[in-house]
């Protein structure tokens, strides 16, 4: 006779500490799923958006024509760049009539990139959490589900599989579900955190832009 064990009777019937186990795995699966949606749609407008504003960029014959324009396109990071930028060289303009100081104004664009590398990277700690906590909580829903396991053998008298099914069941549902968890958060974070690289390496090509099309500016 072989002895059934419906998975959701399994979780049913749990103790209170594997049932917490198993809703803290599925907030962390929820919040990560989230947090994916989320970063999957604010990185595909902001892609968008990018290739939309060097389009423009790189057609207009100075700043001030850029400026015009750069609303249209509030998603791409490279607009951030391009206003920290665009303010700095107005300020050395206004004061002096020309770019007096490069340096300050390479500082500017840094210090924008730095903040827009640090929007990107919002919520990502949770993604890289979700992945490492989440095996280790389904770990600790194993070893006590053996031990509640352990304990019902010794009271049952006797090596009965029916004394130690549920308990060893109950530790392979948490395995399996911070597995389950915790596998997608690490696709997500290596995937988004190739992506904010990506991102940055976009940004950095784009100060060199930026410089030649402010001397040009001035030139003209």
């Amino acid at each position: 006779m072989f002895l059934q064990l419906n998975l959701w009777d399994l979780v049913q019937t749990s103790g209170p500490l594997p049932k917490a186990i198993m809703v803290i795995l599925l907030l962390f699966s929820l919040l990560s799923w989230a947090v994916a949606f989320s970063k999957w749609a604010v990185f595909s407008s902001a892609r968008t958006a990018n290739r939309r504003f060097l389009r423009a960029f790189r057609k207009a014959p100075g700043l001030d024509a850029v400026a015009v324009v750069s609303e249209q396109f509030s998603r791409s990071p490279l607009v951030a760049l391009f206003d920290f930028g665009y303010n700095e060289v107005k300020r050395q303009m206004k004061s002096r009539g020309s770019i007096t100081n490069p340096l300050a104004l390479e500082r500017t664009l840094q210090l924008a990139m730095s903040e827009e590398i640090t929007r990107l990277e919002r919520n990502m700690g949770l993604l890289a959490t979700t992945a490492t906590v989440s095996p280790f909580i389904g770990l600790f829903g194993t070893v006590w589900g053996i031990i509640d396991a352990f304990q019902q053998l010794s009271t049952a008298g006797a090596a009965s599989l029916r004394a130690v099914a549920p308990g060893i069941s109950e530790a392979l549902i948490t395995t399996a579900l911070g597995l389950a968890t915790a596998i997608p958060a690490v696709i997500f974070y290596n995937w988004f955190g190739n992506s904010i690289k990506e991102f940055g390496a976009r940004m950095e090509d784009f100060q060199l832009e930026f410089m030649n099309l402010a001397e040009k500016s001035l030139e003209g």
